[in-house]
């Protein structure tokens, strides 16, 4: 079977913390058999989501991964990014019929809790876009479903 062609769409902004969630994630990858075949690197958060529709038209690129931390601050800003950017994220995922996964810490959390979240949440992001685009080949694989077939 062929190797799961993913992009990854990390943001600059809390680098401290993307940084070392994409080296999880990169290594996580390799162990899965995953093939990453580009990592962008995007100013934040917010902007995560233009740089994803681009990357899901692409032939070689069966699903995308992405990585952000946002840290809560004194105002409400943290939960309109964080909560915009996933609901685009699924939006893209199903316009163009592709795995977007969800590799973004917050919103609400301090910087200590996106430190002690950058292994579960690298690791978990790149798990479900891999795991999302096997699926998505077996089902385009099922051809007429007569009886009852379980993926």
């Amino acid at each position: 079977m062929e190797r799961v062609r993913l992009a990854f769409v990390v943001s600059k902004f809390n680098f401290d913390v993307t940084y070392l969630m994409l080296q999880r994630a990169l290594s996580h990858a390799e162990l899965l058999g995953a093939e990453v075949k580009v990592v962008v690197k995007v100013p934040g958060t917010f902007e995560i989501p233009v740089a994803v529709a681009r990357l899901l038209k692409r032939e070689d690129v069966d699903a995308v991964v992405t990585l952000g931390a946002v840290i809560q601050g004194e105002t409400k800003h943290d939960e309109v990014v964080a909560q915009q950017t996933a609901r685009k994220l699924l939006d893209l995922g199903v316009e163009f019929g592709k795995p977007v996964s969800l590799g973004i810490i917050g919103p609400g959390a301090t910087r200590a809790q996106a430190q002690e979240r950058i292994d579960e949440y690298a690791k978990r992001a790149v798990e479900a876009a891999v795991e999302m685009a096997l699926k998505l080949r077996k089902v385009d694989e099922l051809g007429e479903v007569g009886e009852l077939k379980e993926i």
